[in-house]
C-alpha cells in the first residue's frame, strides 16, 4: 500500500511539472489517503501484536 502511495505521488509530481493541475491535485490526494491508511494499519498491526504476545 506503501508502494502505491509513492507511485500516485510521483505521478502527481510529473503531472504537476508538466502543467497538468487537476491530475496533480487527484493524484497528490489519493497518495494522501493510501498513506494514512497505511498509516493506520501499521499502528493497529502493532497494537495488536503487542496485544497477543503473552
Amino acid at each position: 500500500m506503501l508502494r502505491y502511495a509513492v507511485i500516485f505521488f510521483v505521478i502527481a509530481l510529473i503531472a504537476a511539472l508538466f502543467g497538468f493541475g487537476g491530475i496533480a491535485a487527484g493524484a497528490a490526494g489519493i497518495a494522501k489517503i493510501l498513506f494514512v491508511l497505511f498509516a493506520v494499519l501499521a499502528v493497529a498491526s502493532f497494537l495488536f501484536g503487542l496485544i497477543r504476545k503473552p
